[in-house]
């Protein structure tokens, strides 16, 4: 093998004729451009994905799936053409490269030598775990399920599932780059389900990232610790009642209520909605958006994360990107395209669901970073609000900001304590003006356990999510209880 020759190098990846060199990337590079685009580049993977579900003590299903294929694209102006094919003899891929280029009209354009890019390490698996056996996997959702039935006499129910893949990736540019990546994930989750005179609740934990099963190691993340925080959550529902409705202060736990920054205000930071005009937050760059303590990065170099790449789906490396800055909007999350509209450095945000989708501005790791307040002194503020420990679905309407969120698990607080479990809560607001409204941000800053997935015109990506606690003054609760 030439040192210019990149192997799939994942243990169970195909050898040749799988290999692309950066001369054959040229050589594609060249035909893509040969109608005039502006810009062209290729993207290679190989993915291998697996999952194992346990329902009622049983393997009730169990897979595996091996996806490999390769994409071009070409851009001319904001247009662009795009053709994959999961034929990857070398006529096949030519005929992809000559696909795309029918975006454009006029003269061939020359691309760059391309070059390797280096990448950093920020996810390395000694042993994926799809090389791991059936049997070992099985015997960690039995794990689970055994503890949850055993935590509680009314746990009726209990499902456990783990999804793992191992993601390898290649792009090359006629911007000169040439760039590879290994991408492990798994995802490992319990759901308990509770019943008691009449009343059925559920609880569910989970976790996972860019590891293999070394995961379980981690304090708070065996199959055991799971299924008793699942049962924790489905019993202490048990005894929900109705929730308040109307405007209240509300109070967000760390960690996973990240994931309403990311809807709310996250998907309206990324720049293709700001080069469009449709985003709320459309050429108010050096504006105050926020309250002064609210300071947001997007970060893809968070090891072991959900959301992180050593190197996005465009073959640029991520840096923490600052968004808002004491309330000031400094930023946007680009790709190479969005980047070149508003004359700035790509962010390493061009992400992409596979080699069967273009790539587009998507988070990583989004963070509102901590505050200076004591978290118990937050909740201490409150005479009469909401403290949401587990989100939910939710709904945002990008170019307003407004969402409806409803919260899996809730509590209602009266006079600075956590009291009784609540139902039914949904909080309604404007991302932007819920940001003005922070006026308590807590020193605990915590980073979700890897269970986000963020869709986006039909793409899906693993992303991570991270927040301290907060307090929103006036946020509007939807509940049932309206006698307040």
């Amino acid at each position: 093998m030439t040192e210019s020759t990149v192997s799939l190098r994942a243990p169970f990846a195909p050898g040749e004729p799988y290999e692309l060199d950066r001369a054959r990337c040229r050589k594609l590079l060249e035909t893509a451009l040969s109608k005039g685009g502006d810009t062209a580049d290729v993207y290679a993977e190989f993915a291998v994905g697996g999952s194992m579900v346990l329902d009622e003590g049983i393997v009730k299903s169990a897979s595996r799936g091996v996806s490999l294929g390769v994409g071009v694209r070409v851009r001319k102006g904001d247009a662009a053409g795009y053709a994959y094919t999961e034929d990857l003899s070398w006529e096949a891929l030519v005929r992809a490269a000559e696909t795309a280029a029918q975006i454009a009209t006029g003269n061939p354009v020359a691309p760059q030598d391309v070059t390797e890019r280096s990448v950093p390490s920020r996810y390395n698996v000694k042993v994926p775990s799809l090389l791991v056996s059936g049997f070992e996997k099985r015997e960690l959702l039995l794990q689970a399920d055994r503890a949850a039935r055993a935590a509680d006499p009314r746990i009726t129910r209990v499902e456990a599932s783990l999804n793992e893949s191992y993601r390898e990736v290649l792009m090359a540019t006629s911007v000169g780059i040439f760039a590879r990546d290994i991408q492990p994930m798994i995802r490992f989750g319990v759901r308990a389900i509770a019943e008691e005179n009449g009343k059925r609740q559920s609880g569910s934990s989970g976790g996972g990232g860019r590891m293999g099963l070394e995961y379980f190691s981690h304090p708070g993340k065996s199959p055991v610790e799971h299924a008793q925080e699942a049962v924790r959550s489905a019993l202490a529902m048990l005894d929900a009642r109705e929730a308040p409705a109307g405007e209240m202060d509300v109070v967000l736990a760390p960690g996973d209520s990240g994931v309403l920054l990311h809807e709310a205000v996250g998907h309206g930071l990324e720049a293709d909605f700001n080069r469009k005009g449709v985003s709320n937050y459309s050429g108010r760059v050096g504006s105050m958006v926020a309250s002064e303590l609210c300071t947001i990065v997007d970060d893809g170099d968070v090891p072991f994360n959900r959301g992180a790449v050593n190197v996005d789906d465009e073959g640029n490396v991520p840096a923490c990107a600052t968004l808002i800055e004491k309330g000031v909007l400094r930023g946007y999350m680009h790709d190479a395209h969005s980047a070149k509209h508003f004359g700035v450095a790509p962010t390493g945000n061009g992400r992409r669901e596979s080699f069967r989708s273009v790539p587009m501005p998507r988070m990583t790791t989004t963070m509102l970073l901590a505050g200076p307040h004591d978290p118990e002194e937050i909740v201490k503020s409150v005479k009469k609000g909401v403290f949401a420990r587990k989100f939910g679905g939710g709904q945002v309407d990008i170019a307003s900001g407004d969402f409806v969120f409803s919260i899996s698990e809730a509590y209602l607080i009266e006079d600075g304590k956590i009291t009784a479990p609540l139902k039914d809560v949904n909080l309604i607001g404007n991302g932007p003006d819920a940001l003005g409204k922070v006026t308590m941000l807590g020193t605990d800053l915590a980073i979700s356990d890897g269970i986000w997935t963020c869709g986006k015109d039909g793409q899906s990506v693993p992303v991570g999510v991270a927040c301290p606690t907060i307090k929103i003054s006036g946020m509007t609760v939807g509940g049932t209880d309206v006698s307040r």
